[in-house]
Order: C-alpha cells, then structure tokens, then sequence
C-alpha cells in the first residue's frame, strides 16, 4: 500500500509518500513547501507529484483548519480545501481530511523517547486521557481519550479549535496586554497572544504600551522581514545580547503558553499526559526548563496537585504531524 500523506499549516506545508513496508515512521520520499507561495493546496501537489511515477492507494492530509463536511478553510491561508476536488485533481478514490493536530495525535505512538524532552516527569496514568498544545503559526489543541477496540485501549484523537478561545490574563501585565490588543483587535483569543503571530503582538505591547526600549541593532534587524517572531526569539535566547524586551516577550509568551496548557488539561483530565507541538516549543527548550513554564502550569490554586502529576514533553520532530497523517493512511 502507498500513501500521499501531508501536514498543511499556514507557514508550511509538508508532503510525503508512506509504504505499508515502512510504516508510518519514515516516509519514502519527503518534501517541504512554503504555503504562501503557492495560489492553492492543488499547486503544492502538482509540484510535489510532477517527477514521481507511483500508483497510490490513498492519500491522507492534516490541514490546519476546522473541517466540515469534507472541506475545509485553512486557518491563516487563503485556501480552501475539499475531499471531493481533490478525488478528481489525485484520481485516488480514498481521500481523507483531517485536522493537523489530530495527524500529530496519531503520531505520539511512534515518537521515541530520544523525539522527547520531558519538563515535567509527574506520575504517568496510562489509562489517562493526552492531550497535546501546538504554538505555530497559529494555536492548535487537541486531546486524545483511551477507548476500548478490540478488547484493547486505544488512543483517539478529538480535534479542538481551544486555541481560538478567549485569552484569559493571569496577571496585572497579561490584563494590559489584553487591554492593549483588545483596541486593536475587538476580540483576543490565545492564538492572538501564544503563536507565532502573537509573538509580535506581545513585542509590540511592551514597546508601545510599555515604553520599552527598542535597541537600535534590533531596530535594524526588524526592519524589512515578513516575519518578526524570529528575530525576537532569537535574540531573547542569546545570551551576548542584552535585548531586555525580547526577554520580557519570550518570558510572557512561555508563561501565557504554560497557563494555557494547564487549562487544556484540566479540561480534558490529561493525566496521561501534555505534549507542545508545533513549530515553536521544539526552538525554546531552554527558555521553557527555566521553570517559568512549570509554574503558570500549576498555578491553578486548588487543582494545582493534580497538575503536579501530569507529565509534560516537547515533542523534538517538527515532522510529527506527517508521520500520523502517514499512520493514519496506512490503518
């Protein structure tokens, strides 16, 4: 069995071809698109199939973005996306849609420990419901309940739009940036304040509502990309730089991210466990075994014991999302 299987984000998007020879771990052939670049989900495929002669079973592709009856608007890209099309476009009787992170749920199987960096070790339920917080370019969540099949438990992935929820300040600086960008935008969801676009958005509140001070070099360097969250990251985890206000953006963004992935588990009971996915928390290793994370985690007063015992991970492979999607054909 051969599968076309892809991870659709709004930065990028990833396409692979699985075997049932070998599984869904490593894909025969790979390949990485800009997402902006292309008029249409159909023009990346075309790229991607023009040199390859093989004859598919089914293809399979997680889009970040909420799915209804088989079609689906992604979610910061002008794309839309249905089953139906893309079975005329592939001429593959088998197309499925899901949502990106529910492709990266069904891939925490497959992950090795040496693909894990564990925050918090707390006291595994393997019974217990997963769920798992992914800051790319957008805000994904998922959670993943343990059901009987066959006589065994299984994971199920449920997918969420959590990330578009209403952010929630924990304390007096996260209130004025809530009132800050509540001026500018009417509306802020987590996703506005713990993304890849909601890193600027941070910035650009301690500089203009809190009169930080903006060094020159970083002005310069700011000047002219597409995409700033980068370079404020990058400068808040280099040491030689003494960039306060990168600092103060990273450490606000790790603590809203913490405060976030504890509401998820608490929702949805994950004693089995909290993953950060995506294409952020992979990059900020240091920054979040600086405990900063842990303890917006738990600070949930009464709940805050029942945080304590929940493992934490960073998944390491930024290609988790293929691999499931991969997984899932292949089942």
């Amino acid at each position: 069995m051969l599968v076309i299987a892809g991870d659709i984000g709004g930065t990028k998007t990833r396409l692979g071809i699985f075997s049932s020879e070998k599984g869904g771990k490593k894909p025969l052939v790979e390949e990485t698109f800009l997402s902006r670049e292309y008029p249409d989900f159909e023009s990346v495929l075309q790229m991607f199939l023009h040199s390859i002669d093989m004859k598919f079973d089914r293809a399979v592709f997680g889009v970040a973005g909420p799915l209804v009856d088989g079609r689906v608007s992604v979610t910061n890209l002008p794309w839309t996306i249905a089953e139906n099309s893309l079975k005329n476009f592939l001429k593959i009787p088998s197309i499925s849609l899901i949502n990106d992170l529910e492709a990266l749920g069904y891939a925490l199987p497959l992950l090795d420990p040496t693909e894990l960096y564990t925050l918090n070790h707390g006291r595994e339920d393997t019974l217990g419901n997963m769920a798992v917080i992914a800051p790319g370019t957008g805000l994904g969540e998922l959670f993943l309940t343990r059901d009987k099949k066959g006589g065994k438990k299984v994971l199920n992935p449920h997918a969420s739009e959590g990330g578009h929820c209403d952010f929630a300040p924990v304390n007096p600086l996260q209130l004025r940036l809530l009132e800050y960008l509540w001026d500018r935008f009417g509306h802020v969801s987590y996703e506005r304040v713990c993304s890849g676009s909601g890193i600027p958005n941070i910035y650009d509140f301690l500089k203009n509502g809190e009169n930080m001070k903006e060094p020159e070099w970083l002005t310069l360097a700011l000047s002219g990309v597409d995409d700033p969250a980068p370079v404020i990251m990058n400068a808040a985890m280099n040491e030689e730089d003494d960039c306060r206000i990168c600092r103060a953006t990273l450490d606000c963004f790790i603590s809203i991210l913490g405060a976030e992935a504890g509401n998820l588990a608490l929702k949805a009971k994950a004693t089995g466990g909290i993953y950060l996915g995506g294409g952020i928390p992979h990059r900020l290793v240091p920054a979040l075994k600086n405990g900063l994370f842990m303890e917006a985690f738990t600070q949930k007063q009464s709940m805050q014991y029942l945080l304590e015992q929940i493992p934490v991970h960073v998944i390491l492979n930024p290609n988790g999302a293929l691999s499931g999607a991969g997984a899932y054909g292949l089942a």
